[in-house]
């Protein structure tokens, strides 16, 4: 296998991206509790557009589905969670975490945290937050793999060397 020269690739220029979430709410379709279901779709990189409001829906198909753009949301990556972004990216499906505040059911989820770190996010599974697994954009997995290859080296795996207790044994 011939080894890889990472000392000519530059680190990223930026440790964090702007980003949104797109929400989708549609009908629920069984339940009489509960008359909408909210979850995250998707993220969009880039700021939000300043004539577009955060409760106004940028997509509807007149069914009750609709999709609303949250921004204001900023990815960040950190190089002491790059294992944790290195095991997300080599994963057969990757994913882009989505960290949401829901007041109460039916009502709009409040994302406050995008991330890519699979551990970050179950972290917050102990409390009362949704998390929404969504497809990583493109743009998103280019800048988080030249972020992993810029401070991440696996460490390879050795077997350990079994030890005679028998030799260790004081006064045999």
């Amino acid at each position: 296998m011939q080894s890889i020269e990472l000392s000519d690739r530059e680190a990223p220029s930026q440790q964090d991206l702007p980003v949104q979430v797109m929400l989708e709410c549609k009908p629920a379709e069984i339940g009489r509790w509960v008359d909408q279901v909210w979850q995250a779709v998707g993220v969009v990189v880039g700021e939000t557009p300043g004539d577009l409001r955060e409760d106004e829906a940028v997509w509807s198909d007149g069914s009750g589905r609709a999709r609303y753009l949250v921004g204001g949301l900023r990815l960040r990556l950190f190089a002491d969670e790059c294992e944790s972004y290195y095991h997300n990216l080599m994963s057969p499906q990757p994913r882009c975490y989505v960290v949401a505040h829901v007041e109460a059911d039916g009502e709009r989820p409040q994302p406050f945290l995008v991330s890519m770190s699979f551990d970050e996010a179950h972290a917050y599974l102990e409390g009362e937050d949704e998390i929404y697994s969504v497809d990583i954009p493109p743009q998103v997995y280019q800048w988080t793999e030249a972020f992993v290859l810029s401070y991440y080296a696996p460490e390879k795996r050795r077997k350990r060397k079994r030890i005679d207790w028998k030799e260790q044994e004081p006064g045999r």
